[in-house]
This record gives C-alpha cells, sequence and structure tokens, in this order.
C-alpha cells in the first residue's frame, strides 16, 4: 500500500484554483466517506484551509485520487493539473512534519495550522477513515510539531495574518482609533484579527454571524455590538474597515453591494481584508476606486518581510525533522514485514502443537516423561530446521551461497573459513 500526500497550497496554485478545490468543513465527512468508496482506498484525511487543499491518502496509486478530487469538485482536469503536487512516502511524512511546525505556511511559524490539522484528524476519525499507519502519522506529526515549537525559535518573530492585516490597514487610515470595524464571521480567524485591532483603540467594533448567539459570544470579548448576516447589508456604510472570514461557499459581499455602499459613504474609502476561501467578496469589487480589497495572498509580501530573523530557527527545524521523517520510515518499514512475521509465528505454532499433542498421546501410553521430554525436544528440532535445511540441498551453487550468508546472520553462527 502506498503512502503519499496530494494537494495544492499558497506555493503551487493562486487563490481563483485554491478555493474552487475547498472543502467546507461539513462537507469534508462526505468527502472522505466518497473517497474510501473508491478501490483500494484504506486510508484518508483532509487538510482544508485557507492556504491549502491536501489530501494524506493510504491506499492506492495517487492517480485515482486526483480524478476523484476533479470529479467531487467539478473540477476539468486541464485546470487543476499544473498545480497539484504528489509527495510519495518520504516527501509526504517530512511535508506533514513541516506543514504542522508552520515551515510550509505563508505566515512561517504560525500557530494555527496545527489545530487545523488536528481538525482534519477528527473529520477523519469521525469518518471512518482514519487506520494505523495515518494515526501513527500524525500523532508522531502532532508530536514533532511541538518539539519544534518548544526548541527553536519558529515562532517567536512571526507575523500573523492578523497583525499583516493591522499593519495593511494603518497604510490606509491615519489612526485605527478613528475608524468603525465590522468583522464578518466568528471563527478562530476573525478572532485572532479582532484581537490584533481591537489592540488599537478603534471607535466601534461590529461582529456580523449566521447565528447571533455566536456572534455575541465573540463580540462580548470586545465590548462589541453583533449582528446577523441578514441586518449587515443595511448597516455597511457605517464601517470603514471590514474583515470577514466565513465558510460560505458563494460571495456574501458582491461588487454592486459595495458600489452602493460607497455611494452612500460619499467615496470615503474602505479597507475590506477577505481572509476565507472560497472568498467572501466578489474579486470585481476591487476594480472601484474607493475600495481597499486585499485577500490571503495579498498580504503574502507583508509576512515575507520577516522571514530573515528566522533562517537559524529554520535549519534547525528541518535538522530535528529529518531525523523524525528517518524514525517513522523505519517504523512504516517494519510494518511491510508483519505479515511475514505472522505467518512464520503461525507456522511454528502448528508445529509446537503437533509435537505437543504427540508428547501428550506418549505419556497417556505410559511412557516415561525423561522420555518424552527428549522426544519432544528432538521432534521441535527437527522440524524447526525441517524447511531451511531442504532449502539449502535443493539450492544452486549461486542461492546456497547467499542462503549461508543469511542463515549465519539469523542463527549467529560464526563463519568458518
Amino acid at each position: 500500500m502506498a503512502l503519499y500526500t496530494l494537494g495544492l497550497n499558497h506555493q503551487t496554485a493562486p487563490l481563483d484554483v485554491r478555493e474552487r478545490v475547498a472543502f467546507a468543513p461539513d462537507a469534508i465527512g462526505h468527502a472522505l466517506r466518497d473517497l474510501l468508496a473508491r478501490p483500494r482506498i484504506k486510508e484518508a484525511a483532509i487538510l482544508s484551509t485557507c492556504n491549502r487543499t491536501e489530501v494524506y491518502v493510504h491506499g492506492a496509486e495517487p492517480q485515482p485520487v486526483v480524478q476523484w478530487l476533479e470529479e467531487f469538485h467539478h473540477v476539468p482536469r486541464d485546470a487543476l493539473a499544473p498545480y497539484v503536487y504528489t509527495l510519495p512516502r518520504e516527501r509526504a511524512v517530512s511535508h506533514a512534519f513541516r506543514v504542522a511546525s508552520g515551515l510550509d505556511s505563508m505566515v512561517l511559524g504560525e500557530p494555527q495550522i496545527l489545530g487545523q490539522m488536528k481538525q482534519a484528524v477528527r473529520h477523519a476519525e469521525s469518518a471512518g477513515s482514519l487506520g494505523l499507519v495515518l494515526n501513527r502519522l500524525f500523532q508522531r506529526t502532532f508530536a514533532v510539531a511541538k518539539d519544534v515549537r518548544s526548541q527553536t525559535d519558529i515562532g517567536s518573530a512571526s507575523i500573523s495574518m492578523a497583525a499583516a492585516a493591522v499593519k495593511l490597514a494603518e497604510r490606509i487610515f491615519p489612526s485605527i482609533g478613528d475608524q468603525r470595524l465590522l468583522f464578518i464571521g466568528a471563527g478562530e480567524m476573525i478572532e485572532l484579527t479582532a484581537t490584533h485591532f481591537a489592540a488599537r483603540n478603534p471607535k466601534s467594533i461590529t461582529i456580523a454571524n449566521r447565528t447571533l448567539e455566536k456572534g455575541r459570544q465573540l463580540a462580548d470579548r470586545f465590548h462589541a455590538e453583533a449582528i446577523t448576516l441578514n441586518e449587515m447589508a443595511d448597516t455597511l456604510p457605517r464601517f470603514d474597515i471590514i474583515v470577514t472570514c466565513t465558510a460560505s461557499t458563494l460571495p456574501i459581499l458582491g461588487k454592486g453591494l459595495l458600489e452602493r455602499v460607497i455611494k452612500v459613504r460619499r467615496h470615503a474609502p474602505v479597507f475590506i481584508v477577505d481572509l476565507a476561501v472560497p472568498r467572501d467578496v466578489e474579486r470585481e469589487a476591487a476594480e472601484l476606486d474607493d475600495v481597499f480589497l486585499y485577500t490571503v495572498d495579498d498580504l503574502s509580501n507583508i509576512v515575507r518581510d520577516n522571514l530573515q530573523v528566522r533562517k537559524e530557527a529554520i535549519v534547525q527545524a528541518e535538522e530535528m525533522i529529518a531525523v523524525q521523517t528517518e524514525s517513522f520510515l523505519r517504523w512504516l518499514e517494519g510494518r511491510a514485514v508483519v505479515p511475514t512475521i505472522t505467518a512464520i509465528h503461525g507456522h511454528h505454532e502448528q508445529l509446537r502443537t503437533a509435537e505437543l499433542d504427540r508428547a501428550k498421546r506418549l505419556l497417556q501410553g505410559g511412557t516415561p516423561p525423561e522420555q518424552v521430554l527428549e522426544l519432544l525436544a528432538r521432534g521441535l528440532t527437527n522440524k524447526f530446521l525441517h524447511a531451511p535445511t531442504q532449502a539449502l540441498n535443493q539450492a544452486g551453487d549461486a542461492e546456497r551461497a547467499e542462503l549461508v550468508a543469511l542463515f549465519q546472520r539469523i542463527y549467529q553462527i560464526p563463519d568458518h573459513p
């Protein structure tokens, strides 16, 4: 069975491609069960974030999984093929370790990806698609990520997407303290971004969410107002800064709506950060003169500026990951011989049972115990050595030399001149 990772990320595919194959959280379970129904797919897990969609697989070769991904999302092969990577075995293991450690993120060292990988594992467990190999891989992955983050400085100088959004806003507005903010959604990314903006003491903060109860829970943290998405359209002109990150499969802010907002605002600028994949804001909205629209890809330049600070930590982390990759591969290779070891045990158990039954019959027939023990030991020895001795006698010269060397190693026999 093959072990590999298949997918695309912010380094290989633009946003408009990534959003076409993104999995909504409530669709992952169905997707995994659908994938497991394909021939020879033994285990699978899906990691889908704003920066990547990856399928971790233990089972069939990659091509059927690529075809499944295209069919599931109704994406033509030509539209996806140039951006998809397949990482076999060793590279898949190392990649999982690097992703969880924040080495493969747009924001180097960012901590959110570890939680997202753990959520991917929970989805796979719920769908029944996580078996021995992938479970072991992910548990080792989490341990490696913990070591990298605790033993290196990989996250010490990290600038998050949230902090990058604040930096961009400060380029548009002289002071965040004079602006009214709207956050659309109530997930982890919105919570993180709201925390960064709240530290600048804006004039007001409003949380818009599909369910008012969850929106209020987040709003209470920031002494903010909570509204529903249905109320949002009428209140949009009030806001100078909008940050959105929902799980919607369709845009919730269209160009036409934002045109009307700009007119009401008398062309006062609106700064919008769209952290969602698929996007929450129609890309055409960026064409409006007074709308400053940024996506997750647009934030990458600010994030990369901080890379130099962590070069030494990267080297240290990569060394740790290389060691742990070798360790996991040794375990994986050991799994390959388990069926053979099981068969050998089964074979010798049959021999042991046959000789033991024979010894019991001799004892019941009155044979002295000492003689029975001698016959039992001799019978076991002869049966255990019958197959290797026969193989040696029947082998040709070249094969016999190989068998002699093998038996010397197995039985630790001195190499006689």
